[in-house]
């Protein structure tokens, strides 16, 4: 390996040494972040991890564009507050797409963090159900009582932003 690869790396391992060791959430606020990557979802505060869950994710990757594409979103959105749903039993809006992505032309709508299909929590473990991606754009954690655990900190602190990179 040349030197100057050998720098280039370096300068790589590095920067990714120094992201890890900062952990997966910003200095300040209290706010959601999704690392797609990882497949893990955290409840960040203060710069530190309230809490991480293992998460499925959409069928169709990330980088949502369009309605039906079946795609996670990334980037920086609103939460919305935690409602009931018939199928997923909680289920948080994220407000997707931003008024400036509709002005560029990203189309889509109901996009959440949720926990499992109804019928599925009751059949199959948690990690079961984060093991692949199956949501149609969504975040899924594995239970029911992950997703009210999640809605009762966003309640308890206002969190109204996630942060899905």
């Amino acid at each position: 390996m040349g030197r100057r690869t050998a720098g280039v790396l370096a300068a790589v391992l590095g920067a990714a040494t120094t992201a890890t060791a900062a952990g997966p959430c910003p200095a300040q606020g209290a706010l959601v972040v999704v690392d797609t990557g990882q497949h893990k979802l955290w409840t960040c505060e203060g710069g530190r991890a309230a809490a991480e869950y293992r998460v499925a994710l959409g069928s169709g990757g990330v980088g949502k564009r369009r309605q039906g594409d079946a795609k996670v979103p990334l980037g920086d959105y609103t939460l919305g507050p935690p409602r009931g749903s018939s199928q997923f039993h909680t289920f948080i809006p994220v407000g997707y797409p931003t008024a400036d992505q509709r002005r560029r032309g990203f189309t889509g709508s109901a996009v959440g963090v949720h926990g499992p299909a109804r019928g599925w929590g009751e059949k199959l473990p948690s990690a079961a159900i984060t093991a692949m991606d199956w949501t149609l754009g969504c975040i899924a954690v594995g239970s029911d009582e992950e997703i009210d655990r999640i809605a009762a900190w966003m309640r308890a602190r206002k969190v109204s932003r996630i942060l899905l990179r």
